[in-house]
C-alpha cells in the first residue's frame, strides 16, 4: 500500500515537472501588457465577436469584456435607470 502511494506521488510529480506545472493559459496572456481599448472598441463596432477580437489582438476575452464595460460606463449606457419618478408623474390627478 505504501509503495503504491509513493508511486502515485512520483508519477504526479514527474507529470508536473515534465509539463511545466500548471499553466494558467490565457488568463495570464496579457499580464503586464496594457490593452488598447480603442482598438477593441473599433473591432466591436465592426461587428466582430468577442472571441474573434481576443484572438486577433492576442488578448483574453475578459479583457474584451472589460473594455466593453469601460466604454459603457463612460457613455452612461451601463448605469442603472434613475429610481426617482418625474415630478409630473407624482402629482395627483385633478378632478373635474
Amino acid at each position: 500500500m505504501l509503495k503504491r502511494l509513493f508511486l502515485v506521488i512520483a508519477v504526479i510529480a514527474l507529470t508536473f515537472a515534465a509539463g511545466g506545472g500548471l499553466r494558467p493559459g490565457s488568463a495570464w496572456a496579457t499580464a503586464g501588457k496594457r490593452v488598447d481599448c480603442a482598438k477593441v472598441m473599433a473591432e466591436v463596432q465592426a461587428g466582430k465577436k468577442t472571441k474573434a477580437i481576443a484572438a486577433d489582438l492576442s488578448i483574453s476575452t475578459s479583457s474584451v469584456y472589460r473594455c466593453k464595460k469601460k466604454a459603457a460606463d463612460t457613455t452612461g449606457k451601463g448605469k442603472a435607470p434613475s429610481t426617482m419618478a418625474a415630478p409630473a408623474a407624482t402629482a395627483s390627478p385633478t378632478r373635474k
